[in-house]
């Protein structure tokens, strides 16, 4: 694969730290959840967000 220009990189490391914000936020939204649907709801968000960061940094390897 390529090396990534500074651009690409700092592009990578904002979607990188966004998925990481995102995923603390749903589990905090899902420890506060009364209803289990909506618990499952951002649970399943939560986990979305960190397999995408997980593959995001796939990119720096």
């Amino acid at each position: 694969m390529s090396q990534l220009n500074q651009m690409e990189l700092q592009n990578l490391r904002h979607l990188i730290g966004a998925q990481e914000t995102s995923y603390k936020k749903m589990q905090t939204y899902a420890q506060q959840a009364n209803d289990s649907q909506v618990r499952d709801y951002f649970e399943k968000s939560a986990q979305s967000a960190q397999n995408t960061k997980q593959k995001l940094l796939s990119f720096l390897n």
